[in-house]
């Protein structure tokens, strides 16, 4: 029997997700904007990745919902919303879904799924991450622009799904303990004010040595909250977190020739942040750095550089568009961790 899954989220993470699941044989409902919805129902969907698979899901074999219709025939709900939606995108599922339905939490920053388990206790809630990025193209194309898969927190009732994930080529890394794997995921996700910032693609972005040392500064930064909260994060990188903080900053030519896998990176891939940005959208910013200043305030570690940056992301968030470059944004987090503020030039765009 094909499995019948429900994306509550459905932007461009959400339907590249469900549309993998859906080559592969799920029953699939997309639900999200009508403006996506309405694109990729017209289109229907184009699925490609940076290494060459090129897949294709007429409209008639998913979907498509502005509300969660039917949230009781689900086998599994994946949950892609941004942070600040969860509560919202799960509280009217409560007394529809099924006791023991399994529920993927998707999103970034930390507890989610703590969030999602609050409404929905009779559920089997359960941590994931998302490690690539997606970019979206016109007419349903949507493409995986980075290296990476799905992070899960183990648990025998994924063992039904675990075939349609591999199918799709998203086979689960299955962790008994997801958490450190979510903190070593936040610390790379610190670019993503950085880059939505810069107005750059990622490859651009990481190719440039003052943007690599912003992150740098906002990485120490975390890891000192992190050690004194006795947070150990995964090494997701090829040198542990610290070492690849410390070596974010080398010249550009050396990190190209020990780092070039880094820069393996869609030309035209950027930041979720930097997509929200764009559509004039809320970011997450309180779910990235906002979790690194709030557990610094909870140990009592200062953390001047990501709270400087949050209040650069809210500045663009209500309209301040100027491109950063690398030394413009590397003086303000400078200034930053030396307590002291610096005054953008007023012509910068």
């Amino acid at each position: 029997m094909k499995s019948r899954v429900l994306v509550i989220g459905a932007g461009s993470i959400g339907t590249f997700v469900g549309g993998k699941l859906g080559v592969a044989g799920a029953q699939v409902t997309l639900v999200g904007r009508r403006r996506m919805l309405d694109e990729v129902t017209a289109s229907g969907l184009r699925l490609t990745d940076l290494d060459g698979a090129d897949d294709a899901l007429t409209a008639d074999r998913f979907h498509v919902a502005t509300e969660p219709e039917d949230a009781g025939s689900a086998d599994l709900v994946l949950v892609t919303v941004k942070s600040a939606a969860t509560a919202g995108a799960v509280r009217g599922l409560r007394d529809e879904i099924r006791p023991g339905t399994v529920v993927l939490s998707l999103q970034n920053g930390i507890g989610n799924d703590s969030v999602i388990r609050e409404f929905l206790p009779h559920c089997v809630v359960l941590a994931g991450m998302v490690m690539f990025n997606v970019v979206r193209h016109p007419d349903g194309h949507l493409h995986r622009g980075t290296e990476g898969g799905l992070a899960v927190q183990d648990d025998p009732a994924l063992a039904p799904f675990l075939g349609v994930f591999e199918q799709a080529g998203l086979g689960l890394r299955r962790y008994p303990d997801l958490r450190p794997v979510q903190w070593a995921k936040l610390l790379l996700n610190l670019n993503n004010p950085i880059n939505a910032l810069s107005r750059r693609p990622l490859r651009e972005e990481l190719a440039d040595r003052d943007y690599r040392r912003c992150l740098a500064l906002t990485q120490r930064e975390a890891l000192t909250a992190m050690s004194r909260a006795r947070i150990r994060p995964a090494r997701l990188t090829p040198l542990p977190p610290r070492a690849m903080a410390a070596l974010l900053t080398v010249p550009d030519l050396l990190f190209q020739r020990v780092f070039g896998q880094v820069l393996t990176i869609d030309p035209t891939a950027r930041s979720s942040m930097a997509d929200d940005l764009e559509l004039g959208r809320k970011t997450e910013i309180s779910w990235l750095c906002g979790e690194i200043v709030g557990l610094g305030a909870m140990v009592g570690v200062p953390t001047p550089v990501n709270q400087r940056l949050i209040e650069l992301i809210v500045a663009a968030e209500q309209g301040d568009r100027r491109s950063w470059t690398g030394s413009e944004l590397l003086a303000q987090l400078r200034a930053a961790a030396a307590g002291h503020t610096v005054e953008p030039r007023a012509n910068e765009q």
